[in-house]
C-alpha cells in the first residue's frame, strides 16, 4: 500500500543504499577468494526463496504471482539483472569498489538515452545535453593518465548498460503486470540463470566465509525489502536521487577496508556524472 511520506521514503532509500554498499563489499571479499559464479548463485538461491515468500503474501499464491501475459519480456528482464550482478561483482574484483561505482553511476543517463528507442518516450534537448555531459564524466574517469583505463574499465560500463536496460524493462512490464509478479520473476529466473552458470564452478568454502555468505544473502533480501518500502512510502522521483549515495558508501568502504585509492580524475568524473544524472531525474519529474 502506497502513501505520501517523503521523509520516511528518503530515509529508507538512504538505508537501502548503505545496505547495498555493504553487500557489494561482502561480494567483493567472497569473489576474491572463490568463484564469482558460485557466490552469486548461492545468493540468488536465497533471494529466490525470499521473493517466492513475498509473492505468496502479496498475490495470494505462487500461481497468481507468476501469471503474466508477457513471459518472454519478464524472463529476459530477470536474466539481464542476474547477468548484470555477475558482471558488476567481477568489476569489484578487477577495479575495486570506487572506480566500479563511479562508472556505474552513469546508469540513469543510459536509462534516459534508451527510454526513446525502448519505451517510445520523448527525450528533450536538455536531457540529451545532460547525457552528453555525463559521458564526458565517464571519459574523465577512464582517462589513461588517471591509471584507471584498462580493458577491465569496460566491466562496470557494461554493467551500467545492462542495469539501465533492466530498469527500462521494469517500466515496460509494469504496464501490464503487478509488482508482485515482476518481483517473483526477478528472483526465480535469476536463480535459474545463475544456477545454470554457477553449478559447474562449485568449490569448498571455509566456515567463516559461509558465515559471510549468510550475511550476504540476508543483506540482499533486506535491501530489496527496504527498497520496496521506500517506494511505498514516497514517489520514486522524490527518493531516486538519494540512490547515488551508494557511490559514497561503497567508496568509503573501498578505501577503509580494501585499501582502494580515490584519484582526482575519479572524483571529478563522478561529480559530473551524478550532477548530470540528478538533472535528468529533475527534468523527468518536471515533464511528468
Amino acid at each position: 500500500m502506497t502513501r505520501n511520506d517523503t521523509r520516511t521514503g528518503i530515509w529508507l532509500m538512504v538505508v537501502t543504499t548503505f545496505i547495498f554498499a555493504m553487500q557489494d563489499g561482502i561480494s567483493r571479499h567472497l569473489a576474491e577468494a572463490y568463484n564469482t559464479y558460485m557466490v552469486i548463485m548461492i545468493r540468488y538461491w536465497f533471494f529466490a526463496a525470499f521473493v517466492i515468500a513475498i509473492a505468496r503474501l502479496q498475490a495470494g499464491s505462487i500461481k497468481k504471482a507468476a501469471a503474466t501475459t508477457q513471459p518472454v519480456v519478464q524472463g529476459f528482464r530477470a536474466a539481464i539483472l542476474a547477468l548484470e550482478v555477475l558482471v558488476m561483482v567481477q568489476g569489484f574484483v578487477y577495479l575495486g569498489l570506487v572506480e566500479s561505482h563511479a562508472v556505474f553511476a552513469c546508469y540513469p543517463l543510459l536509462i534516459a538515452a534508451l527510454s526513446g528507442p525502448v519505451l517510445g518516450e520523448y527525450v528533450g534537448w536538455r536531457r540529451w545535453a545532460a547525457i552528453g555531459v555525463g559521458f564526458i564524466g565517464v571519459i574523465i574517469i577512464l582517462q589513461p593518465s588517471g591509471g584507471v583505463f584498462s580493458p577491465y574499465a569496460a566491466i562496470p560500463l557494461l554493467a551500467a548498460f545492462m542495469f539501465a536496460l533492466y530498469g527500462l524493462l521494469n517500466r515496460y512490464v509494469a504496464r501490464k503486470d503487478s509488482a508482485a509478479t515482476t518481483f517473483f520473476w526477478t528472483g526465480v529466473v535469476g536463480a535459474v540463470v545463475t544456477t545454470a552458470i554457477g553449478i559447474w564452478h562449485w568449490e569448498p568454502m571455509s566456515q567463516t566465509d559461509w558465515m559471510w555468505m549468510g550475511v550476504l544473502c540476508l543483506t540482499a533480501s533486506l535491501a530489496h525489502w527496504t527498497l520496496i518500502k521506500a517506494y511505498e512510502a514516497a514517489e520514486a522521483s522524490a527518493v531516486q536521487p538519494f540512490a547515488f549515495l551508494q557511490l559514497v558508501f561503497a567508496s568509503a568502504l573501498g578505501v577503509t577496508v580494501f585499501g582502494d585509492t580515490i584519484r582526482t580524475n575519479v572524483v571529478l568524473g563522478a561529480v559530473i556524472i551524478v550532477s548530470a544524472g540528478l538533472f535528468t531525474l529533475w527534468r523527468a519529474r518536471q515533464k511528468g
